[in-house]
């Protein structure tokens, strides 16, 4: 997915048509949620109104805001033109083929500048004074630089008047469209994946048990007139219903409630046993059934006050496992995969230890605010993940296209695999670079080392040489000699000799010949 310019669609903003396709794409005032950044929308909640097309309905209350801030957005545009020297259109730009859409409160004629528009809040207030906006407005802002094209995008916050109005200028950075980019991909293959849940009520208020009777007692000696064995029939059967197993948020309200119930009914029930005691000194089967009754009472609030403690506990921690268990295992595909890529080299991906879903689920109260918070953690760092993978992708084809021969040198890619692109691409052209530089040095070196060694041999040999033709008598020096010697001495034959010169001076036989040959070719010469 790749965001890009896209082209003008007529439709107007807040007709049917704008509300259908809409539905149909990724729309820049999403962005954010798709991050996990939305202020006012959950990841999980965008993901159900993707998945099955219903949107909220928009309260009473919701749809005046929602026309105080058309109204003020109307009113401030003319402001924004005087300031910009330039008129503004409302604009809805559409890429089909991302699947993205941005609605803008309006873009310059030439398309070089946008205009947004929000309500001024306290808190948004504050944050155009310091200069610096939330990613909840940042993130819908490059979503619209990149389907616009524009340079800059005059962030408005005001009422629609003079006194209340405040701007910030916001550059084009396309260094923030990769991140926007990834998380709208990791959101496309979750909602590939999404199946719906079941409508969710709204927040649980919880519900009490049914009320008891009153319960009615008159004595004078003897009891007089009690609905007590009714009273206490109705208060088991009541007491029995209460549920202790909490799973949902509805149950564990509806614990909170029972809670308050039984503490009520325990109240009730001791006013009614000193009532009786107050009339006579002791009637016994009446306080035995009301304290009985009491004590269950009592008993059945314990257990639910503890429940509603150690269950909701319980329920935490359930949701922390399943979150650290669905990290761990898109972790460990993700590196495998990667490994597979690399060709058997291992890969340690960053953040190994995963989010901290326990930071994340701080301050939450419901079992849905819970899941929520978790779900979007983990959606915002699988993004983070797919984003260091395709470096390590980047790089693995850098390895594949330029290391060759070279891989060997490599064998540390996996804690080279995250650097950044040019880095990585350094260092392949350096080590390669060094490497053959130290095997031309190593081959010199070996080249050098042999000529020495043969010109260290050859003027062994020519020595040897010399020496031996001062020493033997070749055939020449023999005839010579055979003159003045008497005839039945017997002159030592070429082969003999050598021999005697190869052994005295440990050289072969073929050398020592060789020697006897130059000596007499000397010899014949100094002769003539």
């Amino acid at each position: 997915m790749k965001l890009q310019q896209g082209k003008i669609v007529n439709v107007q903003q807040g007709s049917s048509q704008w509300s259908e396709l809409r539905a149909k794409r990724f729309t820049a005032s999403e962005a954010a949620a798709a991050m996990g950044q939305h202020k006012y929308m959950s990841r999980n909640d965008l993901l159900k109104q993707k998945a099955t097309g219903l949107v909220p309905e928009v309260s009473s209350h919701q749809q005046r805001i929602f026309d105080d801030g058309h109204r003020a957005e109307a009113s401030a545009r003319p402001l924004v033109e005087a300031i910009i020297q330039d008129d503004l259109y409302p604009i809805v730009l559409d890429d089909e083929d991302g699947g993205f859409l941005a609605s803008m409160d309006g873009l310059s004629m030439d398309g070089s500048i946008g205009f947004e528009h929000k309500w001024l809040s306290a808190d948004l207030s504050s944050q155009i004074d310091a200069g610096k906006l939330d990613e909840h407005y940042l993130i819908q802002l490059d979503q619209q630089f990149a389907l616009s094209g524009a340079e800059k995008i005059i962030f408005v916050g005001s009422d629609g008047t003079q006194e209340n109005f405040k701007h910030l200028w916001i550059d084009r950075d396309e260094s923030r469209f990769a991140d926007v980019e990834a998380g709208w991909l990791q959101f496309a293959k979750d909602l590939a994946k999404h199946i719906p849940s079941e409508a969710e009520a709204p927040k649980a208020e919880g519900k009490a048990p049914d009320s008891l009777p009153s319960l009615v007692v008159r004595a004078s000696g003897v009891v007089e007139t009690s609905n007590l064995k009714e009273f206490e029939a109705i208060a088991r059967a009541t007491l029995a219903k209460i549920n202790t197993d909490l799973q949902t948020d509805n149950d564990f309200a509806d614990a909170e409630k029972a809670v308050k119930f039984c503490a009520d009914v325990e109240k009730r029930l001791d006013g009614a046993r000193e009532n009786v005691l107050g009339q006579m000194q002791t009637v016994d089967e009446v306080v035995r059934s009301i304290d009985a009754i009491k004590e269950e009472t009592r008993q059945i609030r314990l257990k639910l006050s503890s429940a509603v403690k150690s269950q909701k506990e319980s329920r935490k921690l359930e949701i922390l496992t399943a979150a650290r268990a669905a990290y761990s295992k898109f972790y460990n595909a993700l590196e495998s995969a990667l490994e597979v890529e690399a060709g058997g080299i291992a890969i340690t991906l960053s953040n190994g230890n995963g989010p901290d879903f326990g930071w994340a689920m701080k301050g939450k109260r419901t079992i849905s605010s819970l899941n929520d918070a978790c779900d979007d953690m983990l959606a915002s760092t699988k993004i983070e993940l797919n984003e260091a993978a395709e470096i390590i992708r980047a790089n693995i084809r850098q390895l594949n296209e330029n290391a060759g021969d070279y891989r060997f040198l490599f064998s540390d890619f996996g804690q080279l695999c995250q650097k950044p692109e040019a880095d990585f691409a350094a260092i392949v052209k350096s080590r390669i670079a060094d490497h053959k530089q130290a095997e031309h040095d190593r081959l010199e070196a070996e080249r050098a080392k042999i000529r020495a060694e043969e010109e260290v041999k050859a003027r062994r040999e020519a020595e040897a040489a010399a020496q031996a033709a001062e020493v033997v008598q070749p055939e020449a020096v023999q005839k010579k000699v055979a003159l003045d010697k008497p005839q039945n001495i017997q002159r030592p034959t070429a082969n003999e000799l050598a021999a005697v010169i190869a052994d005295h001076y440990g050289v072969t036989q073929s050398t020592a010949m060789t020697w006897i040959i130059e000596a007499n070719a000397k010899i014949n010469n100094e002769d003539m």
